[in-house]
């Protein structure tokens, strides 16, 4: 729709910033600015919730949320279809089909006219007088003028300027910037800035939790953090010390597809599969089945349910500069987007990440993600930071290997993982490397290039199982010398599972 003065979007668009009255209805006030932030906020939220091609219906009397989701319908170039609240029975139903409405807004006051209907072929409801619908927006309305937002992860990096930086210009939010991240100065910053959101990757909440708890950990105005790989526990540890809740997302760097947390989310689980977001068996290419899970929320078929996050949808991904071997990686057949990052999904729909391709393992024939494994190994208790990665069988595929920082017993740790119900035959650690402090990237993600590379004749302390055995004993130079001989025997660890528990998942990768 478009007007001499612009288009609809256009018009809502040069409203931003206006502080005068421009809505009114009963004994409620919104400035032109709170009319289009919360435009922004629901369109943000339809590109999730609708398929690309399909309509919009809204099911409302004269309402604020009306000129709110027309403006958000706008900026998300959707088609909007008002449906006629004095219709009924059929006729309702067919004005709602025959517009190819798969969205439906409305309110408790119009539900009962969708009781009995037959809305065949899915229409999905958003009722706007709930704490749902609060709870959905949430993530999208939360950027305020008012705020200061804390950059403490390094800018070359997506996460610090697509999560951080932009939109604190989009809502003229303040910024704060850390020139490196520091644990340590994390609270003292967040006071003197006073901010209210942060955005952070790799293991930069642990380290903020392994700092000395204080009695006014709470005294800040932090309200919110994003990001990814905090996982469900480190995660809900955070909020009980500062009261700060994390939301965890997935977004690859170049854009291509992206996952947003959603109220109802599982533990562990990153969001919904939005339309377009598949996961394919990484051999055949075809769509992965549901996982299994056992009531406590263990993967149980992950040699079937675990596969490669792929984008059949549309993808702002362009391709990368002067590099066709790379894209032809990303870019398949058909516009498809080949994400390189592993997940399952359940039965609801929910993606939950399962670690990179590239940390992939191929043992004694199977499949295994190691991100699964480092779930399972992170249960132990003197574990501070876990990481799985392959080294090279010397007769075919890969053998096992964790690095651990921690406290590390060998007779505890053989009899933990005969413990593990979840600990597949062949996920065992094969050898563990000791380490005082876990190698890192500048973005704080585990550094697995440099622990594969360095495999078991590396400068810490290695402990190995010989095959046949259960027992770990120390790596002597003797042994790393030698063949390492593979390991070919049925482990006398946990069941025939493939996965891990989702209460201690990796998020998400950026």
């Amino acid at each position: 729709m478009e007007s001499t003065r612009g288009t609809v979007a256009e018009l809502v668009h040069a409203r931003w910033g206006d502080h005068r009255p421009g809505l009114w209805c009963g004994e409620r006030t919104l400035t032109h600015h709170e009319v289009a932030g919360g435009a922004a906020a629901r369109a943000a939220l339809l590109t999730d919730l609708l398929p690309p091609g399909a309509h919009l219906g809204i099911l409302l009397d004269n309402t604020p949320e009306y000129p709110l989701w027309l403006s958000a319908a706008a900026l998300a170039r959707a088609a909007v279809a008002g449906i006629n609240p004095t219709r009924r029975g059929p006729e309702l139903a067919r004005d709602i089909l025959h517009t190819e409405c798969r969205l439906l807004i409305t309110d408790r006051t119009h539900l009962p006219l969708l009781d009995g209907l037959d809305l065949r072929g899915g229409v999905r409801l958003v009722v706007t007088d709930t704490e749902e619908y609060d709870a959905l927006l949430a993530p999208y309305a939360d950027a305020r003028p008012d705020d200061v937002h804390y950059v403490c992860m390094p800018m070359f990096h997506g996460n610090a300027v697509i999560a951080d930086w932009a939109p604190a210009l989009v809502a003229g939010a303040g910024v704060a910037l850390r020139r490196r991240f520091s644990a340590s100065a994390f609270l003292t910053d967040v006071r003197r800035h006073r901010a209210t959101y942060f955005t952070y990757v790799g293991r930069a909440i642990q380290y903020v939790l392994a700092t000395e708890p204080g009695p006014d950990d709470r005294d800040h105005r932090l309200r919110l953090g994003f990001g990814t790989e905090a996982g469900a526990v480190d995660a809900a540890a955070f909020e009980r010390r500062f009261g700060v809740r994390l939301v965890e997302g997935y977004g690859s760097s170049e854009g291509g597809a992206a996952i947003r947390w959603r109220p109802g989310t599982p533990s562990g689980a990153v969001g919904p599969a939005t339309p377009g977001l598949v996961v394919l068996h990484p051999e055949t290419h075809e769509e992965c089945p549901p996982a299994a899970l056992d009531p406590a929320g263990r993967l149980l078929n992950g040699d079937e349910a675990i596969g490669e996050l792929v984008n059949r949808g549309p993808s702002p991904f362009e391709g990368y500069w002067r590099n066709p071997r790379a894209e032809s990686e990303r870019l398949r057949t058909g516009g498809e987007y080949w994400t390189g990052d592993l997940f399952y999904r359940d039965a609801d729909g929910f993606l939950y990440f399962a670690g990179r391709t590239d940390d992939r393992l191929r043992v004694d024939g199977e499949n295994l993600a190691a991100a699964m494994i480092e779930n399972i190994l992170a249960r132990y208790e003197g574990a501070e930071a876990v990481a799985v990665y392959a080294v090279p069988d010397p007769v075919t595929g890969d053998q096992v290997m964790a690095a651990l920082a921690g406290d590390f017993d060998p007779a505890d740790f053989a009899g933990f993982l005969r413990a593990q119900p979840d600990l597949g035959t062949k996920m065992a650690p094969r050898f563990v490397r000791v380490v005082r402090r876990m190698p890192v990237t500048a973005t704080n993600k585990i550094h697995r290039a440099l622990l594969r590379r360095e495999g078991v004749r590396c400068a810490d302390p290695v402990w190995w199982r010989p095959p046949g055995e259960e027992a770990y004993r120390r790596l002597t130079g003797e042994d790393a010398e030698g063949p390492l001989v593979s390991p070919r025997e049925a482990l006398p660890y946990g069941g025939a599972g493939g996965g891990a528990p989702t209460t201690r998942g990796e998020a998400a990768q950026t």
